[in-house]
């Protein structure tokens, strides 16, 4: 397929200027949107290598992905219904982009590095913010409270707290416990869940910092974690293979989820809690929430899938892979 030429907006410091670009679409114009067969709606390319984080907008109508190669510090920005480029941070970072998020009020873009840095962008006039400085390690994973005022990062030196209102650092959970590779946020709030190199998990008190809990839940590095929309359990996938559904009251597993042939990249939860999206080396597999069942397994591409986003509306799941390409698939709207 012949590429289109469209309009980019290029970031480069706090300079913005319109550029053309020629960014390769793919739609597929037969959507059909069933539980047991969602389609591929496009396929965006525009890094060089690794895509390893996605962040969609609270409206669901911004899709920011980042590249994870060491010379590829870039975020694209798109237009999920239509695939199209929006803009492109060209020199996010110095090396690769490890994780990314966006605040639940919509207005600020974080990202982090395995240049230790967490960058700041404002989505209100597509600027570049500030920094936060003070891990020494890679920052691998990013975690915004619902109101909007703290963000916790995960690195391989510890676990940090910022202030995203005032820019500023507010205190360090721990450090060089165990190299921490991902963070996440309960839904009220209350409780940051990590996961390590060592297979641990830790729940902590937000407010005071206090640890709640730990347990070691898998034999090998926890990639991901998540919190169900209820903040009733929170969901871990490991480099083991496995992926296990938690309590936050218990740590013995509810249930353990089997049927990746390799590491567990990355989940995603459907914001309706009904199903569970998991990314590795054998593509894109949901999963039933409720009986543990997998459900479908898609492909879209020959490649390590590394990272994986629901929208927030739930129509929409955006899965990135080592090749370079980012997929958007149409997921269901209502049950099965």
């Amino acid at each position: 397929m012949a590429a289109i030429a469209l309009p980019i907006t290029v970031w480069q410091g706090s300079n913005i200027r319109p550029v053309h670009a020629a960014v390769q679409l793919r739609p597929n114009s037969q959507v059909n949107t069933t539980v047991s067969n969602p389609q591929l709606l496009h396929t965006l390319l525009g890094h060089r290598g690794n895509v390893k984080s996605l962040a969609f907008s609270p409206n669901s109508k911004l899709l920011v992905s980042g590249g994870g190669n060491e010379n590829d510090g870039i975020i694209q920005l798109w237009n999920p219904v239509t695939g199209e480029r929006s803009g492109r941070i060209k020199k996010a970072h110095k090396t690769g982009v490890q994780s990314l998020a966006i605040s639940p009020d919509g207005q600020t873009l974080i990202s982090c590095s395995s240049d230790n840095r967490i960058n700041l962008w404002n989505l209100k006039n597509n600027k570049f913010s500030r920094s936060f400085v003070g891990h020494s390690s890679n920052v691998m994973s990013l975690a915004v409270s619902p109101d909007s005022r703290v963000l916790v990062s995960g690195a391989l030196d510890g676990i940090r707290m910022w202030d995203l209102l005032q820019q500023r650092p507010l205190a360090t959970l721990v450090r060089f416990d165990n190299s921490i590779h991902t963070v996440a946020m309960s839904p009220d709030g209350q409780t940051v869940a990590s996961g390590d190199n060592q297979g641990v998990i830790k729940l902590w008190n937000l407010n005071t910092g206090e640890l709640i809990s730990e347990f070691t839940a898998h034999s090998q590095t926890v990639t991901t974690l998540a919190f169900t929309p209820d903040g009733s359990n929170f969901i871990t996938a490991s480099r083991d293979r496995t992926i296990k559904i938690w309590s936050q009251n218990s740590n013995e597993p509810v249930r353990t989820l089997t049927g990746h042939n390799n590491w567990v990249n990355a989940i995603a939860i459907n914001p309706d809690g009904q199903t569970l999206a998991s990314a590795g080396r054998d593509g894109v597999k949901l999963w039933n929430l409720t009986t543990g069942e997998l459900q479908n397994t898609l492909m879209g591409t020959s490649d390590w899938v590394s990272a994986i986003a629901y929208s927030p509306d739930g129509q929409t799941l955006a899965s990135g892979s080592f090749d370079g390409k980012v997929n958007i698939w149409a997921m269901p709207t209502g049950g099965d």
